[in-house]
């Protein structure tokens, strides 16, 4: 299967950040908007050294973007983005499936392209290093099992639910539906507990890392959608980086240059 790829020539000092999984709207409003302030002043901290910020999907707990209405909510963040965008900061989403019916708002509002299918990114840093390759998507739908998600996601993504579901109800009714679906989600994963690693020979993104990594090498692959955190090698030469979330480890992964850290947001403490 081919990719679509970005090459990005990363300046002396600059870094490439990944996030994803804010659920930005969920479970509350008060809730949600405590999480949003803290991921702005996360990407106003990076501001100074970020060349690309690659947003990897479910920044919202749902999302819908009618022709000629904007979600309530979400202000803050959709401000700064466009402030970091206007200044010459990079960012590039993708949509994963708490927002699948991202469309062009990103792009023409924001500056931000917007990828619906696995990344190829190849960054080259200096003339005489070695491009470094990611493989970068949000993560739902790869890999074995999750058959019935899989199917869901062919309804879902079909031009024809999305007319629908944007022309035959009202806005008020529709996202209002949306929220509720996202919401019982959100609250049967509370039920189940925070997510845990699968193990190696049945954690699914990490079995498509491998199959992928016999079609052609990659030396990270970056995955949102699990809400764990896991850095974990797949050969000599390869790593598989799943990134977390902003609900419990507000975590991240940064590329300086030379190598790929998967850490924490750590506020500095008030004077």
């Amino acid at each position: 299967m081919s990719f679509q790829s970005l090459k990005v020539s990363l300046s002396p000092a600059k870094k490439i950040y990944f996030a994803s999984d804010f659920h930005l709207g969920a479970p509350t409003h008060a809730d949600s908007l405590i999480r949003e302030k803290r991921i702005i002043r996360w990407l106003e901290s990076i501001r100074h050294d970020a060349q690309l910020i690659c947003l990897v999907g479910d920044l919202f707990d749902f999302w819908y973007e009618h022709k000629r209405v904007v979600p309530r909510g979400f202000v803050r963040l959709l401000g700064k983005l466009g402030e970091l965008t206007d200044a010459g900061i990079q960012i590039i989403a993708f949509p994963g499936n708490h927002d699948m019916w991202m469309t062009d708002y990103f792009e023409k509002e924001l500056n931000i392209k917007t990828y619906r299918r696995p990344l190829d990114l190849l960054v080259e840093t200096t003339p005489n290093a070695p491009i470094r390759s990611f493989h970068v998507a949000h993560g739902d739908g790869l890999g074995p099992g999750d058959h019935f998600y899989k199917l869901l996601r062919i309804v879902f993504e079909s031009k024809l639910a999305s007319w629908a579901f944007g022309n035959l109800l009202h806005p008020n009714l529709a996202l209002w539906l949306g929220q509720s679906w996202a919401l019982h989600s959100w609250r049967k994963h509370e039920k189940e507990g925070q997510p845990s690693y699968w193990g190696e020979d049945k954690e699914w993104l990490v079995l498509y890392a491998k199959e992928q990594e016999k079609l052609h090498h990659h030396d990270f692959y970056v995955f949102g959608h699990r809400h764990i955190k896991l850095d974990l090698p797949i050969n000599q030469y390869s790593r598989t980086l799943i990134l977390g979330d902003w609900i419990v480890y507000n975590s991240y992964a940064v590329f300086d240059g030379q190598a790929v850290q998967l850490v924490d947001y750590d506020e500095p403490q008030k004077a």
